[in-house]
């Protein structure tokens, strides 16, 4: 848990978390930070399996899984590639595309290009192209008068992605089926506050929505998480324009290592299906087990 991305404090309240209920099954626990000694922490500890709570760089996209390749311990959640592959928006999306999965049009463009002129007609949506939680997501609305003036640690190159309106829905697959649909109500934007602070949004589990769309977003689900190789838990996030139907329903992004806070939409979903927080964890920590 922890690590050195953007997203190392959710990353310590996960593993926390993780932790705490991992004890309450009856594991033996350690918790670790990682950090530039990694390697010679887990060669002392010699653990059994490792459960993966990190997010974003390093810990997300494929980076931590070839060091536990190389180390032959087993892990939790995605190997080397299909962490890779969903950590990269514009690549998972390509893969997406290729195994008919409606998503959106987007162009990886060098940050001051989006700093100087709107390089596609608003409105749209400027991220990174490989980070998660809406760490610097910029919205630029239909008729802005200039483009987003980006911060000054933004990344050389952002992903620049034609924006999709509606609810915000979600769909997590463990193992080989998908577990349910949460419809995310929030009073603006579903930015980082509104992901991890408390009373920032509202879940509705089951999302109250029409048969057809939650049975979409139940295969799209599964059908992203296949596409992208991924194993164990994954979470992806849509976005439906009701007005549209079923042709308003667009995959977003697949999540590889889905938070596990108080808050977190996979424990929730988890719970609704009858699993405890402490089963899920359970699961994962066997899934790795028996997965390698």
């Amino acid at each position: 848990m922890g690590g050195p991305s953007a997203e190392r404090d959710v990353s310590l309240s996960s593993g926390r978390a993780c932790a705490a209920a991992l004890r309450g099954e009856g594991f033996e626990v350690t918790e670790v930070d990682a950090g530039p000694d990694l390697c010679a922490v887990l060669t002392d500890l010699k653990p059994d399996a490792v459960l993966n709570c990190l997010h974003g760089r390093w810990g997300e996209d494929g980076c931590v899984q070839g060091l536990l390749e190389w180390m032959r311990i087993p892990y939790s959640h995605s190997g080397v590639l299909a962490s890779a592959l969903a950590m990269d928006k514009q690549r998972s999306k390509a893969a997406f595309a290729a195994a008919g999965l409606p998503t959106v049009e987007s162009v990886i463009a060098a940050s001051t290009e989006v700093r100087t002129r709107h390089v596609m007609a608003p409105p749209y949506v400027v991220k990174p192209n490989n980070e998660g939680s809406s760490v610097g997501v910029y919205l630029v609305h239909d008729g802005a008068n200039g483009p987003p003036q980006l911060s000054a640690d933004m990344p050389k190159e952002v992903m620049v992605e034609t924006f999709a309106p509606g609810r915000e829905l979600t769909t997590t697959v463990l193992g080989d089926r998908a577990l349910t649909v949460t419809d995310i109500l929030t009073d603006g934007w579903y930015d980082y506050d509104a992901k991890y602070k408390p009373g920032g949004s509202r879940h509705v589990v089951p999302a109250d929505v029409p048969q057809d769309i939650f049975d979409l977003c139940m295969d799209y689900a599964l059908r992203a998480h296949q596409a992208l190789g991924c194993r164990g838990v994954s979470r992806t996030d849509f976005r439906w324009d009701e007005t549209r139907g079923a042709a308003g329903l667009i995959l977003l992004e697949t999540n590889t290592q889905p938070g596990m806070t108080e808050t977190s939409l996979t424990p929730e979903q988890a719970q609704a299906c009858g699993m405890s927080f402490g089963q899920l964890c359970a699961w994962m920590v066997e899934d790795a087990l028996c997965g390698r």
